[in-house]
């Protein structure tokens, strides 16, 4: 039997894993199973992209493939969202990008794998982090990813009033791994609890961080994914990447370390973030 779906049960899905975040055919089935997982929770899931030029909350199952498949997709960050749309560019949405389209659209509830931060190098800031600073979005993730400074991102989300409430942890991840030493401001331990924090916070402005580990059965050690992390780094500044192509080159360079490990993990997780929010998403419609 299918899950009875409420009508305002809505949670946005991020396309640029999509686009940019997973090789074919894993983009596509990472997709569907996102879609899935808050289908199976009651909720409706909505990809947001953009088209020709023309940003769709929620795209329909012909367009996805295209999407998944597009020969040349334009990475859209909230910064050259404008661009993109006066320039009819095809692309996956990003965190930041996603956040703002699904806010305008009256959503408040998003699923993502990791959001962006800061950088190792301390110049690059991702645009996820001021978005998340002026939008009142409810937003599930494991963290941010480990190839970013983790510390300085956290004390940035705390400096610019971003809570981090963690979901069954008391840690805030490291996207492949459930172990990074950095507190989150509260633990929970069911939807209830969540909704109660929602409900207050969400008169602030910004977003609220709702982070979970990665699967236990898929989570790569603290040593392991730091040890291969390194290796990643070196090997980027010699071959001389920088700027926005730094993050996809390292995820690739880190699924071919770790024999594909980092692939099945990013999968996982995207399912588990994906179906927590459908059911927050379900809980906020059904009160």
């Amino acid at each position: 039997m299918k899950p009875y779906l409420a009508d305002s049960a809505r949670v946005a899905l991020e396309s640029a894993v999509i686009t940019h975040g997973l090789p074919a055919p894993y983009n596509l089935h990472a997709a569907h199973q996102m879609q899935a997982a808050v289908q199976s929770a009651g909720a409706t899931p909505y990809i947001v992209a953009l088209l020709d030029g023309t940003p769709r909350v929620g795209i329909t199952e012909v367009e996805l493939h295209t999407l998944a498949h597009y020969p040349a997709p334009a990475k859209v960050a909230l910064h050259n969202l404008g661009i993109a749309t006066a320039m009819r560019w095809t692309g996956g949405t990003t965190v930041s990008a996603t956040i703002y389209l699904a806010h305008q659209a009256g959503l408040c509830v998003m699923a993502t794998g990791g959001i962006g931060g800061i950088h190792r190098d301390g110049r690059d800031i991702s645009s996820d982090l001021p978005t998340l600073a002026r939008t009142p979005m409810l937003v599930v993730c494991s963290g941010a990813k480990v190839i970013l400074d983790l510390p300085a991102t956290r004390e940035w989300l705390e400096t610019y009033g971003v809570p981090i409430v963690g979901y069954q942890t008391d840690e805030l991840p490291g996207f492949y791994t459930a172990h990074t030493g950095l507190r989150v401001d509260v633990t929970v331990y069911d939807v209830d609890a969540l909704l109660a924090l929602w409900r207050t916070h969400q008169s602030l402005g910004t977003a609220m961080l709702v982070v979970q580990p990665p699967p236990a059965a898929y989570a790569l050690d603290r040593t392991e994914i730091d040890a291969m992390l390194q290796q990643a780094l070196r090997e980027s500044t010699e071959a001389g990447i920088h700027g926005g192509a730094t993050t996809p080159w390292l995820l690739k360079r880190l699924a071919e370390l770790s024999d594909g490990r980092t692939v099945a993990l990013n999968l996982a997780l995207l399912e588990a973030n994906a179906h927590l929010a459908g059911q927050i998403a379900y809980a906020l419609a059904s009160c």
